[in-house]
């Protein structure tokens, strides 16, 4: 059985960072030099969204090169996570510290399932914080300092949660 990933197709995830970015690839005389959009889209693919090994594994589930197994997995995490940012959200309101602590951890295994790096591990700040604990959870701090904290930690984990999900609709949207 075997899998297509972005680290193993480079084209197709050079072509998904570029749908992504709104670029095209560029024409390269010289395939030594490296221009400026190729390193951004460098930049792009190993910037830490996806864990490769991870999202690999999943991808070798799949038929052949039929994603759907894993398409739908993705899918399904896609909207247990808007639920989730909800009831976030809602939380945060609320102040309510242990229900945010509770719901960056269910997050953070659903996200580490798929190899999405960067959100699992504002996933993991955002327990210990819920816990008023620092990102490490190691020492105490202020419910106002986890308030602020986890005001600006839920911005940056929306900010990751929609570079993750373009990357992987690109991705998908390349293997039809």
């Amino acid at each position: 059985m075997t899998a297509t990933s972005p680290t193993q197709a480079p084209s197709t995830a050079e072509t998904a960072i570029n749908n992504i970015k709104g670029t095209e690839e560029p024409e390269v005389a010289d395939k030594g030099a490296e221009t400026e959009t190729e390193t951004d889209a460098d930049e792009f693919e190993d910037n830490g969204i996806i864990d490769h090994t991870t999202f690999d594994q999943l991808l070798e589930m799949d038929d052949e090169e039929d994603h759907e197994f894993s398409r739908s997995l993705v899918w399904n995490y896609f909207e247990q996570a808007e639920k989730t940012f909800e009831d976030m959200n809602n939380a945060m309101e609320k102040l309510d510290f242990p229900d945010l602590s509770r719901l960056g951890h269910f997050l953070k295994g659903s996200s580490a399932a798929l190899g999405l790096t960067k959100v699992k591990e504002s996933c993991e700040k955002l327990q210990h914080y819920g816990n008023r604990k620092d990102a490490a959870g190691v020492n105490n701090i202020t419910n106002e300092e986890a308030e602020t904290l986890i005001s600006a930690l839920l911005v940056q984990m929306r900010r990751e949660y929609n570079e993750a999900e373009s990357y992987l609709k690109v991705f998908y949207d390349g293997q039809e």
